[in-house]
């Protein structure tokens, strides 16, 4: 039984860590990225063309945009851990067992969260600001659903940071060693606030970025060609790349904490405590 992890994390070398890496080879992540992120957009319009918009289909299109994001992080964070000469193939040019895992592991580690949007999102989303002011009483049964909003989204915050602090070990499922979300709580005792900040300092950070990248565009090229659905789409491929760049960036954390905390090496077993 693994009872102790061999290393300890600082968060400012996991973070100088990481952007190195990730800017340092920043044509690799275009070369990489290329082939998921037009399958994204492609999904998103496909999306666009065949729904309504509605918290279902956008929940639908999310889940079908996984696909292509496992084949681009798969790839990455081999990158990452081994280099370019083991990233084997381009991604989004195959799914191979190894991708496969990798959902099955993806789900363990993140699936409550995404249930507990989803909930959210279908009971709850819309929100009506009339209904939260002051004035007639609100329908019992929109009053009802509204009653949901605080346990869901307590919910959503404890299993966010749950998923938070075991996500690093998606990193060796990338790498093909057998990893599971019990094993990474095992491996973070004591460092679970550094893995947790980290992550979030640069995934939601990096969703800070990438919603002012899509106003910032959408506000230039509208004002530019005076085009406003042709601004939503420009600003909409920047803003799905951006956000690819983010992931990207978060992944390589990931990996960064991977190696760090468990001393990982290519071909040598994880140190253990029995």
């Amino acid at each position: 039984m693994i009872v102790a992890a061999p290393g300890k994390l600082a968060f400012g070398e996991v973070i100088s860590e990481g952007f190195g890496f990730f800017f340092g080879n920043i044509r690799l992540f275009f070369h990489l990225v290329t082939i998921p992120w037009i399958l994204s957009l492609a999904i998103r319009v496909a999306g666009t063309l065949v729904a309504a918009e509605s918290a279902v289909a956008a929940l639908v299109e999310k889940a079908i945009d996984v696909l292509p994001t496992i084949m681009f992080v798969v790839g990455w964070q081999r990158l990452v851990l081994l280099g370019p000469q083991r990233v084997e193939r381009l991604p989004g040019t195959g799914w191979t067992a190894r991708e496969t895992a990798f959902l099955g592991h993806l789900l363990k580690v993140a699936g409550m969260t995404f249930l507990l949007m989803a909930v959210f999102m279908i009971t709850i989303w819309p929100v009506d600001p009339a209904a939260l002011r002051a004035g007639p009483p609100i329908d019992p049964e929109v009053a009802q659903r509204y009653a949901l909003a605080g346990p869901i989204s307590f919910g959503f915050i404890v299993s966010l940071l749950l998923a938070l602090r075991v996500s690093f070990g998606l990193a060796a499922t990338s790498v093909d060693v057998p990893f599971s979300p019990r094993e990474s709580w095992i491996y973070s005792r004591g460092q679970a606030w550094t893995i947790i900040a980290a992550l979030f300092l640069v995934y939601f950070g990096g969703a800070f970025v990438t919603a002012v990248t899509h106003m910032l565009t959408l506000g230039i090229v509208a004002g530019a060609l005076g085009a406003r659905e042709g601004a939503s789409v420009v600003a909409s491929t920047a803003s799905s790349l951006v956000s690819y760049g983010v992931i990207g960036l978060t992944v390589t954390m990931q990996a960064v904490i991977f190696r760090r905390l468990l001393g990982w090496r290519e071909g040598t077993a994880l140190a253990t405590v029995a």
